[in-house]
């Protein structure tokens, strides 16, 4: 059966029919406008919320009295607030922000590759692979000076890169099975065995046990600058890299035969989906843990606002995860004060009501 190319009105289905058309996407200026309101909201959301509440006005204040020295735009500035802002609160909400781009970059290539809405950053195993990197860096027992300088978090980003790596030579190596299928296949194979060797590492030495199941559930507390300063690079590179494939996943959604006689290189441009989706679930996992939902649901935002257009969909998706990301860390850390939620609980008791709702949009083709 023939596939329809994706437009701004109307989305193949996996039987190839056409869904109902949706509602008109949003002009750019607006799209953006609202993008960077939402945004800036949740950034100043994330930086009033915690343990001890500050208003609005003195956030402002506060960032003021640093970035703007001699010129307080909204009013004197507490010395108190100004160090809870800048050396606690600022660095950790910028860190979820950036982990929050990185996953919905990730999810929008994915759902793009895969042409398939309900594909997430960690389809390819990347998250087990983080997991198990992390734990065995915990387990090991690294140096104070090593695990002080982001030991823990460079383990985990290379562990998230080696399963991508190895899960792509698996799909390329099978000749039964079309390519996208097979990275979802091996995926799920190469994700379920590492998981089970993060269970047995978790089974044979529990002295760390609180810290292992903490890092797995995800949490930005105690990030400081520096933890900011490593995961922006691999971030940024991977909104870059998911940027340059805007067109062709465009391409993509006519499916690969279709896209392969308007010229386009399949077997690049998959590889390259896999190499920038990989790179930003790396980036974010290796930041904040295993955090779930945030990059199925943030594209998913972000294509009702812009539409399906990978040019307009990818910095729409970044914007929607670092909103919810930096608002999922700031009712982490508020809801139940002075504890601390891991921040994945929190993205997955709101976003799984969402992805049983999307379920139900993926059946009937619009919302019920």
């Amino acid at each position: 059966m023939r596939a329809k190319a994706m437009t701004g009105e109307t989305a193949p289905t996996e039987a190839g029919r056409p869904r109902r058309a949706g509602r008109r996407p949003l002009s750019a200026p607006l799209a953006a406008a609202i993008g960077l309101f939402a945004f800036t909201f949740a950034l100043l959301a994330s930086l009033c919320l915690g343990a001890a509440p500050i208003a609005p006005r003195a956030v402002l204040a506060a960032l003021a009295a640093r970035a703007l020295p001699g010129h307080p735009l909204f009013g004197a500035a507490d010395p108190v607030t100004t160090t809870i802002i800048w050396e606690l609160r600022l660095a950790r909400s910028l860190i979820a922000a950036v982990a929050g781009a990185a996953l919905g970059t990730s999810g929008a290539v994915l759902q793009g590759l895969f042409r398939n809405p309900l594909a997430d950053p960690y389809a390819l195993g990347v998250s087990s692979g983080a997991s198990l990197g992390a734990v065995l860096a915990i387990a090991i027992g690294i140096a104070p000076p090593l695990a002080r300088s982001g030991g823990v978090e460079a383990a985990a980003f290379a562990g998230a890169i080696a399963a991508a790596a190895i899960v792509y030579a698996v799909a390329r190596a099978g000749v039964r099975t079309a390519p996208t299928a097979a990275l979802l296949l091996a995926g799920a194979a190469v994700g379920s065995f590492l998981s089970a060797a993060v269970s047995l590492i978790v089974s044979l030495n529990d002295r760390d046990l609180h810290r292992v199941f903490f890092w797995l559930l995800g949490g930005f507390g105690g990030k400081s600058w520096g933890e900011l300063w490593s995961a922006l690079p691999p971030a940024a590179a991977a909104v870059g890299l998911a940027m340059l494939l805007a067109r062709p996943l465009d391409l993509l959604g006519a499916g690969e035969e279709a896209a392969a006689s308007l010229g386009l290189d399949v077997g690049k441009t998959r590889f390259l989906a896999v190499a920038a989706s990989s790179l930003g679930a790396a980036a974010a996992v290796s930041s904040g843990g295993v955090i779930g939902f945030v990059g199925l649901i943030g594209p998913h935002f972000a294509r009702i606002i812009v539409g399906p257009a990978h040019r307009r969909l990818i910095p729409a998706s970044a914007l929607a995860g670092a909103a919810l990301l930096a608002l999922a860390d700031a009712l982490a850390r508020s809801v139940a004060a002075p504890l601390e939620l891991p921040v994945g609980v929190v993205t997955a008791l709101v976003g799984a009501p969402l992805f049983l709702r999307l379920l139900a949009r993926d059946r009937s083709g619009a919302w019920r």
